[in-house]
């Protein structure tokens, strides 16, 4: 199982990057808020949906992470320089901490599912969980951790998209607040 860091290290097209986030203690959300801005890339990157390009890194783009401390998935909103969510990326987790460097992380579950703003909602890396388990990367109740947390998000946060997005942006206001 692989250890995420919402320093997102990983992708290595990022050059140059600031981040900052806080504890959040809202009635809306008991967890971590963090904000990357991507000061500079070495090369933009987009994925495909329904034949429409979508950039989800490049300069002047912020990722929103949302950690709930008492869930098992782990929430990016893509946004662009005017704070417009592009897309969502969500990971189903096993556990969550913070590092000694302050910087929280989680264990990854392999599966995801990206979260388009038109309300459509893709099942992700199924295969990838699918292996795991029978690699015994996994047990079988991380599995079904995995595809119930999924179920349990399509079912809920994610069945109206409208609140969904509010939901984002309140998360975005803890920071502003932060930054003031």
């Amino acid at each position: 199982m692989k250890k995420s860091r919402l320093s997102y290290d990983e992708w290595k097209c990022i050059v140059s990057k600031e981040m900052y986030g806080k504890k959040a203690d809202a009635e809306f959300l008991k967890g971590y808020v963090g904000l990357m801005e991507i000061k500079e890339v070495s090369e933009k990157q987009i994925w495909k949906f329904n034949g429409v390009e979508i950039t989800v890194c490049d300069k002047g783009m912020k990722w929103l992470s949302i950690l709930s401390q008492d869930d098992f998935y782990c929430i990016t909103a893509m946004m662009n320089e005017k704070n417009d969510i592009l897309v969502w990326y969500i990971d189903m987790i096993a556990e969550q901490g913070i590092d000694l460097d302050g910087v929280p992380y989680f264990k990854d579950l392999y599966l995801d599912l990206i979260v388009y703003p038109d309300g459509r909602i893709i099942v992700d890396d199924m295969d990838e969980l699918e292996e795991a388990l029978i690699k015994k990367d996994i047990t079988q109740e991380q599995f079904e951790l995995a595809i119930n947390t999924s179920d349990e998000l399509r079912n809920g946060l994610l069945k109206n998209i409208n609140a969904f997005t509010e939901y984002t942006l309140k998360c975005y206001g803890i920071l502003l607040s932060y930054q003031s």
